[in-house]
């Protein structure tokens, strides 16, 4: 079935911020490869460009907490593995430079959305936003895979979008857990693409 993805289609762009994606934000403090997240943050960029040119809506979804609305949830999930549940929920707090966006910023023309949960669609104004818009279809890259990127994936699929996955464009800090998340996904919710075949549809190859 040919699928046009310029029309009523937005690019969300997951999480690309210090916290979880420079040797300097927490994810980094604590240790954990981040070897392959600027090669997808390469990727993001061309899809950002190729967007612009091709006037679809680009989404930064930005991660920003405060202790206040934390999840006592996750507090104390966090605890039952050993952690300390206040600290490993403190990521990306608000005005803070692990908040800040890592590499990737809004132009003038692109929306943000910010989100204090795993999924852009708990608590947020992002499906607003795309009704405004007259979306359809979803794009999403980001960081990570299995996490922020698959619980905004699954919402946006239960909420009746067509979902695409860039699977260059996306990355977890383990290669197999990447892949895992995006065979799960296409099984069930999205179509997994390249970068390449996006921007090849986009520009009507």
């Amino acid at each position: 079935m040919e699928w046009e993805l310029k029309q009523r289609t937005a690019l969300l762009i997951v999480d690309v911020q210090q916290d979880f994606c420079s040797a300097e934000g927490q994810m980094g403090q604590y240790g954990v490869d981040l070897s392959a997240i600027d090669a997808a943050v390469d990727q993001m960029e061309r899809l950002i460009n190729k967007a612009h040119e091709h006037h679809v809506p680009v989404v930064f979804i930005f991660l920003s907490t405060q202790p206040a609305t934390d999840s006592r949830a996750m507090k104390r999930w966090y605890a039952r593995q050993g952690m300390d549940g206040e600290q490993a929920v403190a990521l990306c707090r608000q005005d803070s430079f692990g908040a800040e966006p890592y590499r990737l910023v809004p132009a003038e023309q692109d929306y943000v959305v910010t989100k204090q949960r795993y999924s852009a669609f708990v608590g947020t104004n992002l499906e607003l936003l795309l009704q405004q818009l007259q979306v359809e279809t979803l794009i999403v890259a980001g960081v990570t895979t299995e996490c922020c990127v698959d619980s905004t994936v699954r919402d946006g699929f239960m909420k009746d979008y067509e979902v695409v996955v860039v699977d260059d464009a996306c990355a977890a800090y383990e290669q197999d857990v990447h892949q895992a998340a995006l065979k799960i996904l296409g099984l069930n919710f999205a179509t997994i693409m390249q970068t390449d075949e996006v921007i090849s549809n986009w520009n009507g190859a």
